[in-house]
């Protein structure tokens, strides 16, 4: 029997597994360096409450993908708790479980995202609105007008993310929205990073549609770009997405296949364009698997530094050991009330702001996101009534200062600012926990722009392929991470060479959050 190393048992990584069986007589074997499994895409429990890594809203174009999904977990036929007790209308699956007494349930939510700035909330994607006006000022609202008309008459060339977010957004609203809040996130100015980020995370949204859905909606009409614009609702696992990835892997053990947990790939051996062993570590040494196949999830960075130095050319090596990552810190703070009450029309337990996330564009402040856990899933927060149950994320480089930061003053840190925004008192902070995620987002900057030659390097290993976000050093979305993955599985059962299906994955010009029409 044919056998199929699989390094990472994230959604990537699970997903090649089970296609495996599901398709091939090729047995798979995972190996993950954690103790847990979904990468990113985990499930943290602290003291009764669940912390979603960078928050995860199941949604894609893909039927497939969603198909798995229904598959692994049924979608819900009651109301959830909360929208329970406050009578909120939510669809249902008719022989569907009952969130309140089963754990093993998608649950339909609603999304609500927007902007933290100037001490006011802001819509996301920002839409043009009589809130908007009135929170930004009439004055500063003519000088993005006059902008965005001076940059539709005047395009730059794209060769940085200034560029393209310049083009469609004119330069005002791209310094009020965006040029601050990127360099939170990414540690660099945009004009530092790679044109590729926003035809990765922000195609096709710019300010021509949110003036066109600004005056659709005034007029009654409803518009192609209303109708497959940013999801407004979603399906999400009642304990989050790793409750979905450990299920997975428990169906991958049920088939037949093996999940090798705190097991890491440490060297490989080579035989001219074909990888013949790969040495894995545990807790009892070290020893060498010899698969047919070999599906990587890892960070190209430390694949291609265990690859034998004699067959990887210089330029390959240089580029994918400096390839840049972003690492990514989460700060749990439970209270018991928030400084600011829900002025929306969508009704919440105890009138908590709706949101599932909050960008803070603040910027007196370090913090770049937030999220609210009671939003995604009442079963997250141990006292959904009563407490909130908030996720505050940072984005940094391991080994900097906020990395090394002791646990207990980084939670005073990250409550300290969110009393500085107005968001909370740091007394109402009743627990605490810290969560630190390296290689969390894979960047556009550095050795980036050299990535093709790695990417062609990595195709040219015969029984290797690539799949996943730190896989393919690419801003997969989840559900983009199981289309490489199963991308891989097909090649190899077509018995092709040809990598280009598993790398293609993702670079399609459509809007990653829109339907398909």
């Amino acid at each position: 029997m044919k056998t199929a190393l699989i390094i990472g048992a994230g959604p990537a990584g699970l997903t090649a597994a089970y296609s495996f069986l599901q398709e091939t007589d090729i047995h798979p074997i995972i190996i993950e360096a954690d103790d847990i499994v979904g990468g990113i895409s985990r499930t943290v429990r602290f003291e009764g409450n669940r912390i979603d890594i960078g928050g995860h809203r199941f949604f894609s174009k893909s039927k497939e993908v969603t198909d798995f999904w229904a598959k692994m977990l049924p979608l819900q036929g009651a109301p959830s708790m909360d929208d329970k007790k406050l009578g909120r209308k939510t669809q249902l699956t008719p022989g569907g479980p009952d969130p309140d007494g089963e754990d093993a349930v998608f649950l339909h939510r609603r999304r609500i995202s927007r902007i933290r700035y100037l001490h006011h909330f802001f819509s996301y994607p920002v839409k043009l609105s009589g809130e908007t006006i009135k929170n930004l000022g009439l004055l500063r609202m003519l000088r993005i007008g006059v902008s965005y008309l001076f940059s539709c008459v005047s395009k730059r060339e794209e060769k940085n993310l200034e560029d393209f977010m310049v083009n469609r957004f004119g330069g005002e609203l791209y310094r009020t929205f965006f040029r601050d809040y990127t360099e939170k996130v990414w540690g660099r100015a945009p004009k530092d990073i790679g044109a590729d980020w926003g035809a990765q995370r922000i195609k096709g949204v710019s300010l021509y549609r949110a003036l066109k859905d600004f005056f659709c909606r005034a007029l009654g009409i409803t518009s192609k770009e209303q109708e497959a614009s940013l999801i407004e609702e979603f399906i999400y696992p009642k304990h989050g997405p790793g409750e979905l990835w450990e299920h997975v892997a428990e169906e991958v053990k049920r088939m037949g296949g093996e999940i090798l947990m705190e097991t890491e790939a440490v060297s490989f051996d080579m035989e001219g364009e074909h990888i013949e062993g790969v040495h894995v570590r545990d807790g009892e040494g070290e020893r060498v698997i010899r698969p047919d196949y070999i599906i990587s999830s890892m960070p190209i960075k430390d694949l291609v530094e265990r690859l034998p130095r004699p067959q990887v050319a210089r330029d390959v090596l240089e580029t994918a050991v400096s390839l840049p990552y972003r690492d990514f810190m989460t700060a749990g703070l439970l209270v018991d009330k928030m400084e600011v009450s829900n002025e929306t029309d969508y009704p919440t337990l105890g009138n908590i702001v709706p949101d599932c996330w909050i960008y803070v564009q603040e910027p007196e402040v370090k913090l770049g996101r937030l999220q609210i856990f009671n939003n995604w899933s009442p079963y997250m927060v141990e006292d959904a009534e009563h407490k909130v149950w908030i996720g505050l994320e940072y984005f940094c480089q391991e080994g900097d200062d906020m990395w090394t930061m002791p646990d207990a003053d980084f939670v005073d840190f990250a409550a300290g600012e969110l009393e500085a925004i107005g968001l909370i008192k740091k007394e109402r902070v009743e627990k605490s926990c810290l969560i630190r995620m390296k290689k969390a987002y894979p960047a556009y900057f550095g050795t980036y722009k050299d990535f093709p030659r790695v990417e062609e390097y990595l195709s040219g290993i015969e029984n290797l392929f690539c799949v996943g976000r730190n896989g393919q050093h690419r801003y997969n979305n989840m559900d983009h991470s199981m289309l490489s993955a199963l991308a891989a599985v097909r090649t190899i059962k077509r018995g092709s060479k040809d990598k280009t299906a598993v790398w293609n994955v993702n670079t399609e010009k459509e809007y990653h959050e829109e339907s398909a029409k």
